[in-house]
């Protein structure tokens, strides 16, 4: 049984149109709202053995604020993630060690729903995955072989986390 939980990076600002898209940081919403992840995913025992996260800016700003969850985390920052296509995304997925029980990944949209929606051939709020995947959300996913057995409908959504329906510290 693997544990692998998507989420899209949190949301970034757009106040410097001059920034390149791969530079564009998180904005202050972002920076309220992965500390709120971070806190709910390590209260339910999340604890990733690795952590793949794209290289853009606002992955690795969201990555750098998810502590408790990632404490103890093998972290790859893979440029090969950034603008990466769904089947690119479970390539990488897929080659995982086998040694390794729970992954996250950090990823952008499109990449990160419809890696999700490939894989989660049923669970509990399918129906809101299909229709968005927010900024800061994450899909926890149990697949019950090897990674490399990771297809479509090979796994269950377990859970689908959106930032807006935490609270506050």
């Amino acid at each position: 049984m693997r544990t692998l939980a998507i989420m899209r990076h949190a949301k970034s600002s757009w106040d410097d149109p001059a920034l390149e898209d791969h530079e564009r940081p998180l904005a202050p919403r972002g920076r309220d709202a992965a500390p709120r992840v971070d806190r709910h995913l390590a209260g339910r025992g999340l604890r990733p053995e690795v952590v793949l996260c794209s290289s853009a800016r606002r992955t690795t700003e969201t990555l750098a604020l998810l502590e408790a969850t990632t404490t103890g985390a093998q972290a790859h920052v893979e440029d090969a993630l950034y603008h990466a296509s769904a089947a690119t995304l479970l390539e990488r997925v897929r080659a995982l060690p086998d040694h390794v029980t729970s992954a996250l990944l950090i990823g952008h949209n499109p990449a990160c729903q419809g890696l999700v929606l490939e894989l989660a051939g049923r669970g509990r709020r399918l129906a809101e995955a299909r229709a968005k995947l927010p900024t800061a959300a994450v899909a926890l996913l149990t697949l019950p072989g090897d990674w490399a057995e990771a297809g479509p409908g090979s796994a269950t959504l377990d859970d689908l986390v959106l930032p807006r329906e935490l609270s506050s510290p």
